[in-house]
């Protein structure tokens, strides 16, 4: 019995460790709340795949309780102003407004955005890259236990350094899945954030409930390479964050207010293959005590 409890957490160690060190994918789908139909087929897919819901659309506290009980994390998609002219949300933050402002705003979206535990922002170029603007947002984040998710709709943000002296733990975003609405771009840019995550260990897609974006997902989610494991974003959160050292252009796209161009990559350290280190564990638990007993034993 003794040995066989000594098996057992060896086993577990072992599963413990390859889980450590898989490539890592977040995804996302912003704009929940106006598209129930598309969004329903989004919730039916594995809970890993995360929601960001609009505070002031129609279907927001339904969309964010029902994405809740099926185990998804939800985050509030807080409306920012761009540097483009186009239609804005209700209570679109721009960097004039005042803390007490900001603050009013972010408790409404806490009140209509239930279970959320992060926040991103919906368009945001003009705030975003205002450091005065996104201070007063962090500051009033910092009442609340969310992590920011970055949407890079701007290369030069100021998540980051506005984040300073705060508890708020900042994300970025690395790809977007739907910048176009073509199937075989879609197809292209999740196999990118695969890539990508694969290549530096974790990587953030962003994408849409539009009936393409839905589809691929659909069909490309199964496909996932088994060093690939789906996470949500906040399980992202002890990562390390770094720059991208060859920022991706943003590219331009219609100016509608559910969209907004792709900004600059984040860079991660390179980690272990999942393969090796499954290899080398189960190379130290085979030389492993307990092990070697068990063999002797049979």
């Amino acid at each position: 019995m003794f040995q066989r409890r000594h098996l057992a957490a060896a086993i577990s160690g072992l599963l413990l460790s390859c889980a450590a060190h898989a490539d890592k994918l977040a995804i996302v789908i912003d704009d929940f709340g106006y598209r129930p139909a598309e969004e329903n087929k989004v919730l039916q897919m594995p809970a890993a795949i995360s929601v960001a819901v609009l505070p002031n659309a129609p279907a927001a506290r339904q969309m964010a309780i029902k994405a809740h009980q099926g185990g998804h994390e939800v985050l509030i998609h807080l409306p920012m102003a761009p540097l483009s002219k186009q239609p804005l949300e209700k209570d679109t933050l721009t960097p004039e407004m005042s803390s007490e402002e900001i603050a009013r705003i972010l408790r409404n979206a806490v009140n209509n955005v239930p279970y959320a535990v992060g926040l991103n922002n919906h368009m945001g170029s003009k705030m975003t890259s205002s450091l005065p603007g996104m201070q007063k947002v962090m500051q009033a984040l910092n009442h609340y236990n969310f992590y920011f998710l970055d949407s890079m709709t701007i290369g030069n943000s100021q998540s980051v350094p506005a984040a300073q002296g705060t508890h708020v733990k900042v994300l970025k975003r690395r790809v977007f899945l739907d910048d176009s609405q073509d199937i075989n771009a879609i197809r292209q840019q999740f196999t990118r954030a695969v890539k990508l995550a694969q290549r530096d260990g974790y990587a953030i897609a962003i994408g849409h409930p539009h009936p393409n974006t839905v589809r691929v997902l659909q069909q490309m989610l199964p496909t996932l390479p088994s060093d690939i494991t789906l996470v949500s974003p906040a399980q992202l959160l002890n990562e390390p964050l770094h720059r991208g050292s060859t920022p991706s252009k943003p590219q331009p796209r219609p100016t509608k207010p559910d969209f907004q161009p792709p900004g600059v990559c984040n860079i991660k350290q390179q980690p272990v293959p999942a393969t090796r280190a499954l290899g080398v564990v189960w190379e130290s638990i085979a030389a492993s005590l307990p092990v070697t007993t068990i063999r002797q034993l049979f």
